[in-house]
């Protein structure tokens, strides 16, 4: 779409006041979802969306507009409006466009467009048949199907072009059971840069089926102990714990902000020599990565704290320009309605050297998380407290009967500097990453690892 408007002459309208940098942002996009709820096909859209927004940095601020009016006269209103947030009357050099670039991408096998929407809809009444037949303690089944594929282009004023097409898919169960009072859920989602061929691998009655089964699991699983213990988290429990505990206090814009604890230690160990954190954009097909970020940045891999030692944080442009240097890929946006803040993509522990059973064998007693929920994390100080959805004792050196509602809480920093092994495998989860309003697809990563002692709340 920026092919057919003079994206110069817009550019250099919104840098008419001043500026250090502007750029243009275009996304079309087409989404679907479809929700089924106790049983009813509730909510089925089919939306499509196309915008453009225009930003101007000056004086490390942001002035920022949107508009779904792409026409020649339209843009160059909006450019006007940008401008007058600036005053810093200092014009800007001129510039000339470079060769357009364009992100490879990833191969679909079967686009969602090309797919009908009855096969759609057909997904989550067969997860909910799957679920709902699992056991007679099944009380409310939600199953949710949703697809994107989006066009992307930016051009800014150091002359970059960049387009790129993404296509993703995501599936989700959620099964609630009840035995008498207790009432336990299970949750199994599924994600991807992938189009309909996903559900070749996933079939959505096999994650409506985990999820009936942690669910009803959980029913007869004893109340958590609560204490100081040795924990093992297993690589299928996702990356909450880099995503929460470390990540966040990685963006640059909250380090620079004074809210991480992270801030001002470069060079210095933060964790065990065992940990390596690594966020990486591209990785193929996962549900956070790219080819070029909301800003025209090339998506690379970066490493954060190497064999426990801090190397760097995350930048957007706006950060990186403050600390004077180079963007890592990391400015994300929602969509075209929102400014590019510094964000996650696919943020990992890397994988040690240990044998997953070796590091379960090693525990005589304490806990063993399968699986883990929702969390908080204050990144002044680095503490948080996480949800564990699917745990187990460790008796022995092996896993146990189950128990529920158990959560961990710690110091982020701490915690990363006692682990004391590492497993050599690693398991993915996906999410939608929240801040400032606006959410992004991510994935989070880890291998098993073992904790010798951290704080397990429950029942006391």
């Amino acid at each position: 779409m920026l092919e057919s408007v003079d994206v110069k002459a817009i550019l250099k309208r919104a840098l008419a006041a001043g500026g250090e940098f502007a750029d243009i942002y275009y996304e079309d996009g087409a989404y679907t979802s479809v929700t089924c709820e106790d049983g009813k096909v509730e909510r089925v859209l089919s939306a499509a969306d196309r915008g453009i927004g225009i930003r101007v940095i000056s004086g490390f601020s942001t002035a920022y507009a949107y508009t779904n009016q792409l026409s020649q006269d339209s843009l160059l209103q909006l450019a006007e409006t940008v401008s007058r947030g600036v005053r810093s009357g200092v014009p800007h050099p001129d510039f000339n466009l470079c060769v357009r670039k364009s992100a490879p991408g990833y191969a679909v096998a079967v686009p969602p467009d090309q797919v009908d929407l009855a096969q759609k809809v057909a997904l989550v009444g067969r997860a909910d048949r799957a679920a709902r037949g699992y056991d007679a303690r099944i009380r409310q089944v939600l199953a949710v199907y949703r697809d994107t594929r989006v066009k992307t282009q930016s051009v800014n004023s150091l002359g970059e072009f960049h387009e790129e097409s993404s296509c993703s898919t995501v599936f989700l169960a959620q099964v609630v059971a009840q035995d008498g009072k207790v009432t336990q859920t299970g949750y199994e989602p599924v994600g991807a840069a992938r189009g309909f061929e996903l559900f070749d691998e996933f079939p959505p009655e096999e994650l409506a089926l985990k999820a009936a089964a942690r669910g009803v699991m959980m029913l007869g699983a004893r109340k958590s102990p609560a204490g100081q213990f040795p924990v093992v988290l297993s690589s299928e429990a996702g990356g909450t714990m880099v995503h929460e505990a470390i990540g966040h206090g990685l963006e640059a814009d909250l380090v620079q902000a004074g809210s991480s604890v992270y801030r001002g230690r470069i060079g210095e160990q933060v964790a065990s020599e065992l940990i390596t954190v690594i966020d990486d954009a591209t990785i193929p097909y996962a549900r956070g990565s790219f080819g070029f970020d909301s800003e025209g940045s090339p998506a690379q891999k970066t490493v954060l704290v190497e064999n426990g030692i801090l190397k760097g944080y995350l930048y957007d442009r706006l950060s990186a320009l403050k600390d004077g240097c180079a963007s890592t890929g990391n400015g994300r946006r929602e969509s075209y309605r929102n400014r590019p803040i510094v964000r996650m993509t696919n943020t990992l522990i890397a994988p040690g050297n240990s044998d997953p059973g070796e590091i379960l064998r090693s525990v005589p007693n304490g806990l063993f998380v399968k699986r883990m929920g929702g969390g908080q994390v204050n990144t002044v100080n680095g503490d948080f407290v996480f949800e564990v959805t699917e745990g187990y004792l460790i008796e022995n050196g092996a896993i146990g009967e189950p128990v529920r509602g158990a959560t961990l809480a710690g110091n982020g920093p701490e915690v990363l500097r006692r682990i004391a092994m590492v497993g050599s495998d690693l398991g993915f989860g996906i999410g939608t990453c929240g801040k400032d309003g606006q959410g992004v697809p991510v994935s989070d990563a880890q291998p098993t690892l073992l904790i010798p002692a951290i704080t397990v709340g429950g029942a006391r």
